[in-house]
């Protein structure tokens, strides 16, 4: 069995033990009175690609948020590599900017909501915002990371053999940086999917953060966990496409197994 495989069976077996013990608390202990087993749960997930939650059903409100997610993660990411290049190759824009991303960075978009809502109303503006913000101060910081990781030493001995800023750029930055990049990527993913609970919370009839919201608002615990459960399910797809992307485009940068 090569190390993929194994990594996959074990992956499976985790999860197939965090089922047993979920399964186990919520029939054999009063956890079950508040929480729904994992045989419910999967049920009414995949159920709900037939019969609808509110209006639609799970395919359209898992596309729906992926739509919302995706608009402004594209833009968070090229606004992000731009100001990244842009601070590790130029000292006054990283003296410049610097200062008020590490400033921002640390505030979780949640806390944006209401400010949100004051400057794009309640439509889909304010979400993009939000998301936008979990995706930018990522990608650029790790962006400036990858451009200041340039050995100094090959671009001075480029510039000595007549090289211009554009071949600096194609032939020596640009490779050195694209797998900081994909880092973060990688993790701007992460945190823009997790934000769509918190987008969603402002004025929606659809997606994946509405059904948690909505099923709270009536106590409606199944729907709660469903909605988890497709977040859930939803961000290990895409995290894992990202991850063959990266493997494919960055292969120099895989390590021996």
């Amino acid at each position: 069995m090569n190390g993929t495989k194994r990594r996959v069976a074990y992956g499976m077996l985790g999860i197939f033990i965090f089922l047993c013990i979920w399964h186990a608390a919520a029939t054999l202990t009063n956890l079950g009175r508040i929480m729904p087993d994992p045989v419910t749960v999967f049920v009414r997930f995949f159920m709900a690609f037939i019969e609808p939650i509110g209006t639609k059903t799970m395919l359209f409100h898992i596309l729906t948020s992926l739509r919302r997610m995706l608009i402004p993660y594209t833009l968070g990411g090229l606004a992000g590599v731009f100001m990244g290049v842009l601070m590790g190759w130029y000292r006054i824009c990283d003296a410049a900017f610097m200062p008020y991303i590490q400033m921002l960075r640390p505030i979780p978009p949640i806390a944006w909501i209401p400010l949100s809502i004051v400057w794009f109303g309640f439509a889909e503006g304010s979400k993009y915002f939000l998301i936008f913000l979990a995706c930018f101060f990522t990608i650029a910081l790790t962006t400036c990371d990858g451009v200041h990781s340039v050995d100094e030493t090959l671009v001075r001995a480029a510039r000595m053999l007549g090289a211009r800023d554009r071949q600096l750029f194609t032939t020596i930055v640009l490779p050195t940086t694209v797998p900081y990049i994909f880092s973060g990527l990688q993790v701007a993913l992460g945190s823009a999917w997790a934000t769509i609970v918190a987008a969603e919370m402002i004025r929606s009839s659809e997606g994946v953060g509405w059904l948690i919201v909505s099923g709270q608002d009536v106590g409606n615990m199944t729907q709660i966990m469903v909605g988890i459960v497709a977040i859930a399910l939803t961000g290990l797809l895409i995290t894992s496409m990202m991850r063959g992307v990266e493997a494919r485009l960055c292969a120099w940068t895989i390590r021996g197994k």
